[in-house]
């Protein structure tokens, strides 16, 4: 068996604008190496598609009756993804493909997690290893099927020979965080989704203006908070039905509660409501660290909005210390692809990759689906 694998990830995430594909070159356990990275923007149709469903699907009747939408959009998404393989493997290095697919549905409470991707019709199109279906082994075991790169998160640690503890948070469509701690060998690590990333904000700028996204904050910045709205906002957060959950879905929140505000006005509040969120959670999950410095390394699209990291910083304990993860030459914009392209090899491996401490699996379960050549 080789010692190392040469393995691309790929990874649509909740924003559904596009694909994050990395190569990299690991032995699934100690070391890993970056080849590549390389972002490939969706079509407008396959954009706009994701989307609709999303706002469509909020429960398991939806996902049946919209079936063949589903499937057609399923179609086109692992059409696209062959393209980036042949378009990224242009050297044809690569031993195997983690393909995540787009999740369109994710319910941490009715146990189901549904990512399109045709990890049969890939393998058709490229020739080439996939593992597909990350989630299911872990949801079988009783686990919530997500966060599933907290593994790889301490593997960039300790290559880095950052000091312990550490944390890394995410902030993607949703936010997560991983607290890494001694001893790092016996997986060491606990994770969990947090609440909102970039979801709430996101979905405020599509359905108000032309935008997909806040680009560095620039509309929340023009605007004015309502505190009265993210007091309410609050308020219903911190007493929703799901507290005890590790992972959530975008459809787990909604931006009504900013309705009629302002374009600009709307953003800073969802803005701030998302980093009150966020702060809190960090201040409810590092308490035992006393008043000893901590770093939180942040990953994702929305380490981009400077207001939204400021706000974070303004509501987070001053023993915390939150910088950019790319300060320690970690490209922030593809540890997730990166990861999945770690994962594969540890699937090939049949070494875990969803732990107790993490999505709430009864034992360490290895994931992924796999066909190979």
């Amino acid at each position: 068996m080789k010692k190392e694998y040469t393995s691309l990830g790929l990874m649509s995430g909740t924003s559904g604008d596009g694909v994050d594909a990395s190569i990299i070159k690991s032995n699934g356990s100690s070391k890993y190496d970056v080849i590549k990275d390389n972002y490939y923007e969706y079509d407008g149709q396959i954009y706009q598609k994701i989307h609709y469903l999303k706002d469509k699907i909020n429960n398991l009747k939806d996902l049946k009756n919209f079936s063949k939408e589903l499937s057609d959009l399923e179609k086109k998404i692992t059409l696209f993804h062959a393209k980036v393989i042949k378009e990224i493997d242009n050297n044809n290095e690569v031993d195997v493909v983690g393909f995540h697919g787009q999740t369109i549905y994710h319910n941490s409470q009715e146990k189901i997690s549904n990512q399109l991707g045709d990890g049969k019709l890939l393998y058709q199109l490229t020739k080439k290893n996939i593992v597909y279906n990350f989630r299911k082994n872990d949801i079988k075991n009783g686990g919530e099927g997500a966060p599933l790169t907290p593994i790889f998160h301490q593997l960039l640690v300790t290559q880095k020979k950052l000091n312990l503890p550490i944390c890394i948070l995410n902030i993607g469509g949703i936010s997560n965080v991983t607290i890494i701690r001694e001893p790092v060998g016996n997986y060491g690590f606990t994770s969990r989704d947090i609440g909102p990333g970039n979801c709430l904000i996101d979905a405020w700028i599509r359905k108000n203006s032309e935008y997909k996204f806040d680009k560095n904050g620039l509309i929340a910045s023009a605007g004015n908070r309502n505190d009265i709205i993210l007091e309410q906002a609050e308020e219903l957060f911190s007493y929703r039905p799901n507290q005890k959950t590790l992972s959530f879905d975008v459809n787990d929140f909604d931006i009504s509660f900013a309705r009629g505000l302002s374009l600009e006005d709307g953003a800073a509040t969802l803005t701030d409501f998302t980093a009150r969120v966020i702060g809190a959670a960090l201040f409810e999950l590092l308490p035992n660290e006393g008043k000893k410095m901590m770093k939180v390394l942040v990953c994702g699209g929305g380490r981009k909005n400077k207001i939204l990291i400021e706000k974070i910083k303004k509501n987070s304990l001053k023993n915390i210390v939150i910088q950019k993860i790319d300060d320690y030459g970690i490209n922030g914009d593809f540890v997730e692809s990166q990861a999945f392209a770690f994962l594969a090899i540890r699937s090939i491996l049949k070494l875990p990759i969803s732990f107790p401490n993490t999505t709430g699996c009864l034992i360490p379960c290895v994931g992924g689906e796999r066909i190979n050549n």
